[in-house]
């Protein structure tokens, strides 16, 4: 299920994104690229709403974001309240969370993703 076709400038803003990843989203990036949880193919800095999704499963509408220090609660849930009108399940995960507890957040993603099983 693919959207409208992404801008130039969103395109070029995205591959930016891209290249500075941090530490928390390169290593979740690791487990989800590929088709490697669960066969799910999972793209990064997806343009959504005027927002740029971390990480985005198109086939489920299910867009996960990596929250470091700079995030604001406010920001956050305007932001999420967006991709979710646009029809998108979203996750939130800390930085600290991901790195730190790296199965943990992999197994609330899979379950997100297949709830009956």
């Amino acid at each position: 299920m693919r959207g409208p076709r992404a801008q130039p400038a969103q395109i070029e803003r995205a591959r930016t994104l891209r290249s500075t990843m941090t530490d928390a989203e390169n290593r979740l990036w690791y487990h989800l690229r590929d088709r490697r949880l669960a066969g799910f193919k999972f793209v990064r800095q997806l343009p959504v709403a005027g927002y740029y999704a971390d990480f985005a499963c198109r086939d489920a509408m299910l867009i996960i974001e990596a929250d470091g220090g700079q995030h604001a609660k406010q920001r956050d849930s305007v932001r999420d309240a967006a991709l979710r009108q646009a029809g998108f399940t979203v996750l939130r995960f800390w930085n600290n969370d991901i790195l730190g507890n790296t199965e943990g957040v992999l197994q609330t993603i899979l379950h997100t993703l297949q709830p009956n099983e």
